[in-house]
């Protein structure tokens, strides 16, 4: 089972406006892509399923190794083929490089929409442009449990 997804959309824009800051999670203070959903996690479902350890912001790229994704295959569901509100997306920034982006989906209807960290912009809420769509390498929803 996963969370409902209107919980997941409204504590997502919850944190509109939070500037971006590499590797923290405090909503109104600052966070970063992963921060995020962290803070969303703990907003909706209770505390975090494991200590994140410090990453920098090459996530991995060095080594080639898909940590990110990964860990969303430990802690979150199959989000499967329908786009719904809620379901967190992963996303290659660059064709050969590793998947280091996370967004939470708020629309899925005519005009599709996104929430995440960017750096330079903080928390926003942007279209699901075709530019984002091309970069979308897997789809997960929350757990109704941590």
């Amino acid at each position: 089972m996963t969370t409902a997804s209107p919980d997941i959309v409204a504590a997502a824009r919850g944190w509109l406006g939070t500037p971006y800051r590499h590797q923290a999670s405090v909503r109104g203070a600052g966070t970063d892509c992963l921060g995020l959903l962290r803070g969303v996690w703990r907003e909706v479902i209770g505390p975090e399923p494991v200590a994140v350890p410090a990453y920098s912001y090459d996530w991995s790229e060095p080594q080639g190794e898909e940590r990110l994704w990964d860990a969303a295959l430990a802690h979150l569901q199959d989000a499967g083929a329908d786009l719904v509100p809620g379901d967190v997306l992963l996303f290659r920034m660059r064709n050969g490089s590793v998947a280091k982006h996370l967004g939470i989906l708020s629309e899925a209807r005519e005009l599709p929409a996104f929430i995440h960290a960017y750096t330079g912009h903080g928390v926003v809420e942007s279209p699901l442009s075709a530019p984002w769509r091309r970069r979308i390498v897997a789809r997960f929803r929350f757990p109704l449990e941590g």
